[in-house]
């Protein structure tokens, strides 16, 4: 895709990184051009990250341009997937609403297809005050995931994120069963015998988050470019890329970090637009794709 004015940082045969605020860059994009925005903004928390934050007083009057022009450009069935972690109050163990506040502010824009929860068991255990000092809470290891959408039907298939089926159903689909109403009242019909090729995913995405050695880790490293601090593992993007968009279809990112979505998007053969405001991230992120790239930097002709 062409952006109006504007060059990439790189690019390879399917895709292209923007360095910019995604304010601007958002706004060169044609109406209903994109079929998915899978993004991970800066979340409200107490502490400053190197990769900047907004304070939760400010959160929702700070991120609703964006949210307004990832409405404009999403095609009529596109899908905007939103990771958006919680916080703690200052000096309280309780939470911000935060979040929730904004999900239901985009309510005035999008529906709510579905939420879900990646569940991390390897967080640690914090805020440590509240967890490992005074022992009132728990550790907080799950993360909402909200799905929104423009329409009330999405496109959406499950049946590309399906996962292997347990020992027992396929000990059931082995030697069938007999048709009877459960204690639940749920009838188990014939059809359950039906092998579909997998289990239907719930929306509870088990992924740990603990590498801390890749060839991305590597790179950054021998240029001596920080490595950002807050990645997607593969797993996270990729399950939605999957399951809510079809090959050669455009998905954006806008807070695109290290750019993980973007490199997924490439080897699941997806067209992709990233945006970072940090040049440095951005140059850390190209070397996620050295041997698929046609533009590695703004100027440089093609290979």
């Amino acid at each position: 895709m062409i952006v109006a004015g504007m060059e990439p940082h790189y690019a390879t045969s399917l895709g292209q990184c923007f360095q910019g605020d995604a304010r601007d860059v958002l706004r060169q994009l044609p109406d209903a051009s994109v079929d998915l925005v899978l993004t991970s903004p800066p979340f409200a928390l107490l502490r400053r990250k190197a990769y900047g934050n907004v304070a939760a007083s400010e959160y929702i009057a700070w991120f609703w341009p964006f949210a307004i022009e990832i409405h404009r450009v999403l095609t009529a069935e596109g899908s905007f997937v939103l990771e958006l972690g919680g916080a703690w109050e200052r000096g309280r163990g309780t939470r911000s609403l935060c979040p929730y506040e904004l999900i239901l502010r985009l309510g005035q824009l999008f529906h709510l297809a579905q939420e879900f929860y990646w569940y991390n068991p390897s967080k640690l255990p914090t805020p440590a005050e509240w967890v490992t000092i005074r022992r009132t809470r728990v550790k907080d290891a799950v993360t909402p995931i909200w799905w929104l959408s423009k329409t009330t039907t999405p496109r959406a298939d499950n049946r590309r994120v399906l996962q292997p089926y347990s020992r027992s159903m396929r000990r059931l689909l082995r030697d069938g069963y007999q048709t009877a109403r459960r204690p639940s009242q749920h009838v188990l019909s014939a059809h359950f015998r039906r092998d579909n090729g997998g289990a239907i995913p719930p929306n509870l995405l088990h992924v740990p988050n603990t590498r801390s050695r890749s060839a991305y880790f590597d790179r950054c490293r021998a240029a001596g470019l920080p490595i950002h601090p807050a990645r997607f593992p593969a797993a996270v993007p990729e399950f939605f890329i999957r399951f809510l968009t079809e090959p050669g279809q455009l998905v954006l990112d806008p807070f695109a970090g290290s750019n993980m979505t973007g490199h997924v998007a490439e080897q699941l053969g997806r067209r992709w637009l990233s945006i970072e405001i940090n040049p440095e991230y951005v140059a850390g992120s190209q070397l996620r794709f050295d041997d698929t790239l046609i533009l590695s930097a703004p100027g440089c002709a093609a290979r």
